[in-house]
């Protein structure tokens, strides 16, 4: 995909849909990430939701496809794509990406394929017949400066993801496993779609993910769908260095 010496250099930050309901104090962002490496090539992180998918509260934007298309990269420049994890906003255009090698987690993978009804609407979209898994087992630096970390709490074998950049510094994005700033706490409590409802991978996931922002002295940590934070932050044309 790349060369061994091929560091991360920019991230780009995609919203691809927004949940408003009214009682919600502010409006839910629904990210994809993009990360630019020092040789020019490009890793995705997540998909986003399905195409045309019309769901009650859920305001589409352009999808991951055409955001890419304004920095005028192709869907098959993409050569590899970090699967977070299954749930169908993350994997909405996983069948479009079928140049890359995804990279997720054995034990969601495992998961995934034995059938688990969570995953099973969005099955055509991340178990494609053309689409090439790596699955790897735990934490695992990809490449200097991008780490994914196991975070199990929100389902088991879901991945936040450190990247490193050049300026900036550590970046966490903590995906699912920390949906918002409030939830960045040692005693985090289960939402409604974590599959731990009692709690302690949960907290186990966010009490790691605190460890690892102290340890990197972390310059900036993304939450899954904190829409107070998101409106703070630089989208896509816009990025991160």
């Amino acid at each position: 995909m790349s060369s061994q010496t091929a560091l991360p250099q920019r991230l780009y930050l995609m919203q691809v849909a927004t949940r408003h309901a009214a009682d919600m104090p502010w409006p839910i962002p629904y990210p994809c990430y993009l990360i630019q490496l020092s040789d020019g090539k490009y890793i995705l992180i997540d998909t986003g939701w399905p195409e045309g998918l019309s769901l009650p509260n859920i305001e589409l934007h352009q999808n991951v496809v055409e955001q890419l298309a304004l920095l005028n990269v192709r869907p098959e420049e993409i050569k590899m794509l970090i699967c977070t994890h299954f749930d169908l906003d993350h994997v909405g255009m996983h069948s479009t990406f079928t140049n890359a090698e995804l990279i997720v987690q054995r034990e969601h993978y495992e998961l995934a394929r034995s059938g688990y009804e969570r995953f099973a609407s969005g099955r055509p979209l991340w178990d494609h017949s053309a689409l090439r898994y790596r699955l790897v087992d735990g934490d695992t630096e990809l490449l200097p400066g991008l780490k994914l970390l196991a975070t199990h709490g929100h389902i088991r074998g879901h991945q936040s993801v450190l990247v490193h950049l050049p300026e900036l510094g550590s970046v966490l994005l903590t995906i699912d496993a920390v949906l918002n700033q409030g939830d960045f706490r040692p005693d985090r409590q289960p939402r409604p779609f974590d599959e731990d409802q009692d709690g302690e991978l949960v907290r186990a996931g966010a009490r790691k993910l605190i460890e690892v922002a102290e340890h990197e002295q972390a310059a900036l940590i993304i939450f899954g769908h904190d829409g107070q934070q998101w409106p703070t932050l630089k989208k896509l044309p816009a990025y991160y260095q």
